[in-house]
């Protein structure tokens, strides 16, 4: 996986000419990579591109042209670059409108250690960043790692069954995922 750097940043004044249609192709990558578990939870697979899109968004709202405030943007989003031997996710938690988001969120305390994977026969825990729950909360908003080991042959080799599992005890979900998210995380290693 190639790394961001800040050539590949264009930052607020040059972005702006090119965001419309940036957005849109952004929007295409990730449908096949947004899945959604159940009735609150969905996760997006990183990638470069997705999170060059979020770095210039950001520096769009909060207006930073600043070259120490676009390095401190790209230091952050960096960590969650998929790398040769892991792939990257956020996952959110979407709550209704009318939900208590204590009582919610409390019943998925523990979710982080429920997260899995299933390429072809691999069943690939996900590994959470730490620092975002704790015994009796969680962030709504998690970032996540799939470590590869030896799934890495299958997820390349076309017509490989993809799974989203959650195993959680308030919250179980199995959701298959298509060739078409297969294929577009296979093309992450090939670029």
């Amino acid at each position: 996986m190639k790394a961001l750097t800040r050539a590949d940043i264009k930052g607020p004044r040059l972005y702006a000419g090119m965001r419309d249609d940036f957005r849109k192709s952004i929007i295409e990558l990730k449908a096949p990579r947004r899945v959604i578990v159940g009735d609150r939870v969905s996760l997006v697979f990183e990638n470069r591109h997705t999170l060059m899109f979020q770095i210039e968004e950001i520096l769009r709202a909060e207006n930073i042209s600043s070259e120490e405030g676009i390095a401190a943007e790209l230091e952050v989003y960096q960590a969650l670059m998929p790398t040769e031997t892991s792939l990257s996710a956020t996952l959110f938690i979407e709550l209704p409108a009318d939900a208590d988001p204590y009582k919610e969120l409390g019943a998925l305390v523990g979710l982080d250690e429920h997260v899995v994977l299933h390429v072809g026969p691999h069943a690939l825990r996900a590994a959470f960043e730490p620092g975002r729950s704790t015994e009796d909360r969680i962030s709504a908003v998690q970032y996540l790692r799939f470590p590869m080991g030896d799934a890495k042959p299958a997820l390349l080799a076309p017509g490989t069954e993809l799974a989203l599992e959650i195993d959680h005890p308030n919250y179980r979900h199995r959701v298959a995922l298509g060739e078409a998210t297969r294929a577009s995380l296979a093309r992450d290693y090939q670029e």
